[in-house]
């Protein structure tokens, strides 16, 4: 069985952008997805799961450019868990979906102005979002 999401949803935040030491942009999403259901009292009520997502290249480019907090996307990719040791010392983990394509719902949008693209710390245990 293949490593396969699939998720719709919208930007929580506006995408972080980070450009690695081999100069590949890298863009860091969270992303809120929300299931309505019924309850025991025939009440309907929403549960909201929130997303890491993550980018590279073009793609990590183009959504950075064309989306911001409350856009709807459609993202495909895989899971990944991650292995990172925190200030102190501890090992943490943190899992996400490394995107291999990402759709823009709903209209178009304009190109953002963006800040400055923040370095990677040199240490590559980065905490991440």
């Amino acid at each position: 069985m293949a490593n396969s999401v699939h998720l719709v949803g919208r930007l929580g935040a506006d995408p972080e952008v980070v450009d690695t030491k081999g100069s590949t942009a890298v863009t860091k999403l969270r992303l809120a997805t929300t299931e309505r259901s019924k309850g025991n009292d025939g009440e309907w009520g929403e549960h909201t799961e929130w997303h890491n997502i993550v980018c590279f290249g073009k793609t990590a480019e183009n959504v950075a450019r064309f989306t911001s907090k409350g856009k709807e996307l459609y993202i495909e990719g895989r899971l990944q868990t991650r292995k990172w040791e925190d200030r102190d010392g501890n090992n943490r983990y943190s899992t996400e979906v490394v995107a291999n394509k990402v759709d823009f719902i709903g209209p178009r949008s304009e190109p953002r102005e963006q800040a400055a693209p923040q370095q990677q710390a040199a240490d590559d245990n980065v905490m991440p979002f």
